[in-house]
């Protein structure tokens, strides 16, 4: 078990402690399945807002705060009844626009499992502004619900007025299954990889469709899709993403090995020097770029 993990342990009702630890061995990848869940709900009597909130410190765990030392633990019960962890990831000496707020953490990690759609989002603090917007571009966003220690309310209650996917005349929203069909001129089982996520990128607005692959020096592989947003700005760039999968899955950041961008050549934005910044606060590599048409 992940040092991270053992000290989270702790934080925990003893009788969620001695449940959950076997399934935070090696391999645990911030995931509960549903059978996991109903498993935690029978042996230690808690029912779902409980159990999520109990576990609110270990999603708390994967939190990377070098700026400000301020962890957030969130956690998304995807339509499946699995549950998926998330936590804040800030990259150091970089600007803060370039961080991942804990619910986009949790949700992406949803997203990365195919979920089409969360029940609710369980979060240790308040959502801000920004993750609310973000939020509210889910496919489920009208119905799903906000825990917090001392609130449950749904989603739309924290967002009076608000614009969304369908106020530019979207139907479909983040979490939509996707496949832009597009194609490259490439082997490179990396590439391919970053293709695959391109195909499933949620880009509505620019179809700036795009992913990143990360390969590591172990030889695994984390990627990461683009998320768009209605707002623009609440948008999470995919190498957010790629990093954000890395550290739920314990991967060392400091070892990637490769990186590589796959975007949709006739997009309205390009990923490429944002992308090329945010791995400059953990590598000294090149980010290599090819376009698909």
């Amino acid at each position: 078990m992940h040092t991270r993990l053992q000290q989270a342990l702790q934080q925990l009702p003893e009788n969620l402690q001695s449940a959950v630890q076997p399934m935070l061995q090696d391999g645990f990848n911030a995931t509960f399945s549903a059978a996991q869940v109903a498993e935690l709900k029978q042996s230690t009597g808690l029912d779902d807002p409980q159990l999520q909130l109990a576990l609110l410190p270990l999603a708390a765990a994967f939190a990377v705060v070098p700026i400000s030392n301020f962890q957030v633990g969130a956690i998304a019960r995807g339509k499946t009844g699995s549950l998926y962890l998330g936590a804040n990831f800030e990259f150091s000496g970089n600007g803060l626009f370039h961080s991942i707020h804990a619910e986009q953490s949790a949700i992406s990690n949803a997203w990365s499992h195919n979920e089409t759609g969360l029940r609710d989002v369980t979060v240790t603090a308040t959502p801000c502004g920004h993750c609310r917007q973000f939020m509210n571009e889910l496919t489920t966003a009208q119905t799903m619900e906000i825990l917090l220690p001392d609130d449950q309310s749904k989603l739309q209650a924290f967002l009076p007025h608000s614009f969304g996917p369908a106020d530019l005349g979207m139907t479909d929203g983040l979490m939509t299954p996707m496949n832009h069909h597009l194609a490259i001129d490439s082997e490179d089982p990396l590439a391919k990889a970053a293709l695959e996520e391109a195909n499933r990128s949620y880009a509505p607005y620019t179809k700036g469709f795009a992913a990143i692959a990360l390969e590591f020096a172990d030889g695994s592989v984390y990627c990461g899709r683009y998320a768009e947003n209605a707002a623009f700005n609440p948008s999470l760039p995919p190498m957010q993403m790629a990093c954000n999968l890395a550290n739920l899955h314990h991967a060392d950041l400091s070892t990637i090995k490769r990186a590589l961008l796959v975007e949709n050549e006739r997009g309205m934005i390009s990923q490429q020097d944002s992308a090329q910044s945010a791995l400059s606060a953990l590598s000294s590599l090149s980010l290599e770029v090819i376009k698909a048409s």
